[in-house]
């Protein structure tokens, strides 16, 4: 049986992998469908579980690893995801590890897709099904919902520059799930912005994220006096992390919905 990552390659079923994961994200899941034995290394973001990733080995950051390290932990298997890992150190790597597992989520429901790649490359094939039961039951709630008034966010995740996420971003497609939209502010993914009347005329309120840079409510409170619009502080790894952390991310939408 071979699974198909997210540009097209084909990976067979390997029950004996050596895995290093780039995804702080999909490190969480691979452990959560009891692959932790099998992760030789991981980035130093790669924080969840706490309990069990501190005997992984880290490997430098998702951008700046350290090849030589992972090198000599001799993984079969690769785990890097489109936005958070550069093409360049993915294909230096290529060069000696055999197998590199490529992800792209990009709504929620990706989610899905992602566990069942993982659980059938790492043969974890009934865990993987469980979890998917348990995402689909908490998105069934997620969409039994009243339908919430439409609103479009300005979602910050950086300051000075000042940057936010674009419509084809996963972020986008969460806030999506319960009626909310951000501004199109052209065609970069994660595009600068600077702060105008135009632009706030634009928009019902702002978002200020608690990753990767770390707002918090002093930023909000400071903001929403500056810009007399609401401005909220929303959990970031409940907003961008796929794998395991979506499915609170599901109930922390709802959360988000009713405030």
């Amino acid at each position: 049986m071979e699974y198909t990552d997210a540009i097209g390659n084909k990976h067979p079923a390997d029950p004996n992998a050596r895995i290093v994961s780039l995804v702080p994200s999909i490190t969480e899941l691979l452990c959560d469908l009891g692959l932790a034995g099998q992760l030789v290394g991981r980035t130093g973001f790669c924080i969840h579980p706490a309990e069990v990733v501190q005997a992984i080995p880290k490997v430098g950051g998702t951008k700046d690893v350290n090849i030589d390290k992972i090198r000599k932990l001799a993984p079969t298997h690769l785990v890097v995801n489109i936005d958070e890992n550069e093409k360049p150190t993915v294909e230096l790597l290529a060069e000696f590890i055999p197998h590199i597992v490529v992800t792209h989520p990009l709504r929620p429901r990706d989610n899905l897709e992602l566990a069942r790649l993982m659980g059938g490359v790492f043969c974890r094939e009934r865990a993987a099904a469980e979890w998917c039961a348990a995402f689909e039951a908490e998105y069934v709630l997620l969409r039994a919902l009243p339908p919430s008034r439409p609103q479009t966010m300005l979602y910050c995740i950086w300051q000075d520059p000042w940057m936010t996420v674009s419509r084809d971003t996963y972020i986008a497609r969460m806030l999506e799930e319960i009626g909310w939209s951000v501004p199109d502010l052209g065609e970069q993914r994660y595009p600068r912005f600077e702060w105008s009347a135009e632009l706030m005329e634009g928009v019902d309120g702002v978002l200020l994220s608690s990753e990767p840079y770390r707002f918090t409510e002093a930023h909000a409170d400071a903001l929403e006096k500056q810009l007399g619009k609401p401005v909220l502080l929303v959990d970031g790894e409940m907003m961008s992390w796929y794998g395991s952390r979506s499915l609170q991310g599901l109930t922390y939408l709802r959360e988000l919905a009713r405030r």
